[in-house]
């Protein structure tokens, strides 16, 4: 299910006119699935993978750690986060269990509704 909402974030995103990788962690922040489009600037994948940790992280969109980051400087220094929208946690029912990361697109809120998309292939199976 990993690689199909990578690959559905990634197809929603091309249609956009995008080209963007797209990361899922686990609950723990590791690795579950990848799908890079072609042609996609060398620094979307660790974007991608950070925004999908620090939505896994703190159980919320990586837009929100903006603000939150913002209040408290020092959660920027943690490692493996970043403070930049595309990043949503992946739930089944009120649990966390995961989280999407987008980098590519030119806005973190193209990231997001490309994000959305891939969550949205496996949301009835969660």
């Amino acid at each position: 299910m990993a690689n199909e909402a990578a690959l559905a974030a990634v197809e929603k995103c091309r249609a956009d006119g995008f080209r963007v990788t797209a990361v899922i962690v686990d609950r723990a922040g590791a690795i579950k699935g990848v799908v890079r489009d072609d042609n996609t600037s060398p620094h979307t994948v660790d974007t991608a993978r950070r925004k999908a940790f620090t939505s896994v992280a703190f159980r919320i969109p990586s837009s929100d750690f903006i603000q939150r980051s913002e209040a408290n400087p020092g959660l920027r220094a943690i490692e493996g986060t970043i403070a930049l929208g595309g990043g949503l946690p992946i739930r089944a029912g009120n649990e966390v269990i995961g989280a999407i990361g987008v980098g590519g697109a030119p806005s973190g809120d193209a990231d997001s509704v490309c994000a959305q998309a891939g969550i949205e292939k496996i949301a009835g199976r969660l």
